[in-house]
């Protein structure tokens, strides 16, 4: 498990393209957002670096929580 800080994601529109950035490297990856404290928490085999570049993709910075 995984748990990013996401100072700017602040909707769903927000949500909507973090999820998809991160399944698009990782299908099987379970993603919740929490909107009321900005964090990501992902459940992957990928390394925490890759799920923070597919987050900076998605037009995000982000910082291990």
């Amino acid at each position: 498990m995984t748990r990013f800080n996401v100072p700017e994601m602040s909707c769903g529109h927000c949500t909507a393209a973090i999820e998809k950035a991160i399944k698009e490297i990782d299908l099987n990856a379970t993603i919740a957002c929490n909107l009321n404290d900005r964090t990501v928490t992902i459940s992957s085999d990928l390394p925490a670096k890759a799920l923070q570049s597919a987050i900076y993709e998605a037009g995000y910075k982000s910082e291990a929580a």
